[in-house]
């Protein structure tokens, strides 16, 4: 079954079939189905066991989202970074996700081709193009012309109509300022490039999504840990949430990867009608020893357990309300988060 959506780009509008099998083609048309289930998830090293692909695959999820690091390629070679994409992709439960849910997603650092990097990474246009072939990305989509692996995808019909925005945080990205070992704020510093910043801006002026979810592979809202983080640009990370109470979109979401465990973040953004969540789901493979880690944002507590993020939409409710959970194995729930829009 092919699972159509609309995928819109700096240069147009793509309408294409998210694709469950290399037999799916593209076409002109777009789902009327609104999703209710959004599974998402980063960090997956294609060397280690995969435990929780079966979770995923049970949860019938309507679009899997991979928020980075979904290998560990770490490398300037593209063949070696082509064949721990194909051992990833080979794996035989995730074959199944595959071949039952639309797959979509963008880089972090280690799938990008090196640990924190950002633009001065040499072979990014090369990696891009092996990324895509991991989505399945048509040969003909505007994503392989374009300079940045951002996208965003729209789903469902008007009043149930969901977008979800990828973002790039690291083709454009200034490198990170250092102090010794660790990383340190540079206000004059920018994540996301002025191409990719007005293509967000377009995204959510005037958009008709009822919830928009946006995909970061770096934490947004977390400030005080020593990791990558928007916070080490933090001209950059206002300017994010100032063109939110901007353009003032429905239902905005944050959804993002990298730390190797899972938090929920919520913050006040004055102009936004509503509490800003930034869901941190990390560790398919694998995550940090347990540790106490400031975060002034954070609701709830911090799990160390492998674990994926589901979203869940009641499109009934008044208001709007999405239930976000961090599941992990054997079906087990470590958060749950109600969101009212």
């Amino acid at each position: 079954m092919n699972h159509l959506v609309k995928i819109t780009l700096l240069g147009g509008t793509l309408l294409a079939s998210c694709r469950t099998d290399k037999h799916a083609t593209t076409t002109a048309s777009q789902s009327q189905t609104p999703l209710t289930t959004i599974a998402f998830g980063s960090c997956s090293d294609q060397k280690r066991p995969q435990p929780l692909w079966d979770d995923i695959v049970a949860q019938k999820a309507n679009l899997w989202i991979w928020l980075g690091d979904n290998i560990y390629g770490d490398s300037e070679n593209m063949d070696t970074l082509r064949a721990k994409y194909d051992r990833q992709k080979s794996n035989s439960v995730y074959q199944q996700l595959r071949q039952s849910t639309p797959i979509i997603g963008v880089w972090d650092d280690h799938d990008y081709g090196v640990n924190d990097g950002g633009k001065e990474y040499p072979a990014r246009k090369q990696s891009q193009q092996v990324m895509l072939d991991f989505f399945d990305v048509p040969a003909t989509s505007p994503l392989r012309n374009q300079e940045g692996a951002y996208s965003s995808h729209t789903y469902g019909p008007k009043g149930q109509r969901v977008k979800v925005i990828l973002l790039d945080g690291r083709y454009f990205r200034d490198p990170l300022k250092k102090e010794g070992k660790a990383n340190v704020p540079d206000p004059s510093g920018d994540i996301l490039g002025e191409t990719q910043w007005k293509w967000l801006e377009s995204q959510l002026t005037g958009s008709d999504a009822d919830i928009h979810i946006i995909g970061s592979g770096i934490q947004v809202l977390p400030e005080e840990h020593g990791s990558e983080k928007w916070a080490n640009f933090p001209t950059a990370r206002q300017r994010f949430l100032d063109l939110l109470a901007k353009t003032n979109p429905k239902g905005a979401l944050l959804i993002s990867g990298d730390r190797h465990m899972a938090e929920i973040s919520k913050v006040s953004v004055p102009g936004l009608g509503y509490d800003l969540y930034d869901i941190t789901s990390s560790g398919l493979t694998h995550v940090s020893k347990p540790h106490v880690e400031p975060n002034k944002h954070r609701v709830g507590e911090m799990v160390t357990e492998l674990n994926y993020g589901l979203i869940s939409i009641d499109w009934k409710a008044r208001p709007l309300t999405a239930t976000v959970r961090i599941n992990g194995d054997n079906q087990s729930t470590y958060l749950t988060q109600v969101i009212k829009f």
